[in-house]
């Protein structure tokens, strides 16, 4: 028995040593194609992408929102950006604001990806009604997720924490947007 099984054993040590080696050499493959896709990932931290946002309920409500994002990891990246909002109620009001915002991505998976967003806008209304212009600031919070259609194209909405019917410039609490990145 003893004899018979030698040539299984060494047959089978053979084939687990040439698994090993090929192995090896795969991972060999692997680091140096490692070590060329980190160069490239350099490259990528920082991305320039374009939000843009449109919502009809109660009015009209478009905002664009250029914007750079440092990414930390391929889960985390943080960013700043400027924005541009016109909202308009038909025979009522007209506003069009401008600001910043500081933004703080989080990907879970490469599909999903959640947002917090801090917003400060200069506003300027004018009441259709009786002519009256006013100018002062506003402040909007929002977390919200998107859905990756692609690695650069973003869609989700966004809830604002900040916001108040009776004050607040924008028509809704919940915004959609379409988040393009380069």
């Amino acid at each position: 028995m003893k004899i018979k099984s030698f040539p299984l054993i060494l047959a089978i040590a053979l084939i687990g040593c040439s698994f090993n080696s090929f192995a090896q050499t795969n991972e060999d493959d692997k680091q140096e194609k490692k070590a060329d896709t980190s160069k490239v990932m350099v490259d990528k931290k920082v991305e320039f992408g374009v939000g843009f946002g449109l919502n009809f309920v109660g009015g009209t409500n478009i905002n664009l929102s250029p914007n750079l994002t440092y990414n930390v990891s391929n889960k985390i990246a943080f960013g700043l950006g400027v924005q541009y909002n016109y909202l308009a109620l038909k025979d009522i009001q007209t506003t069009h604001t401008y600001g910043g915002n500081l933004i703080f991505q989080y990907s879970p998976s490469q599909k999903i990806m959640t947002l917090l967003e801090f917003v400060q806008l200069r506003v300027s209304s004018t009441s259709e009604i009786d002519d009256i212009t006013k100018r002062f600031w506003d402040s909007a919070l929002f977390a919200g997720a998107g859905y990756n259609i692609t690695n650069k194209i973003t869609v989700g909405a966004k809830y604002n924490f900040l916001y108040d019917e009776d004050e607040s410039i924008y028509s809704s609490s919940v915004i959609p947007f379409v988040n393009i990145s380069f």
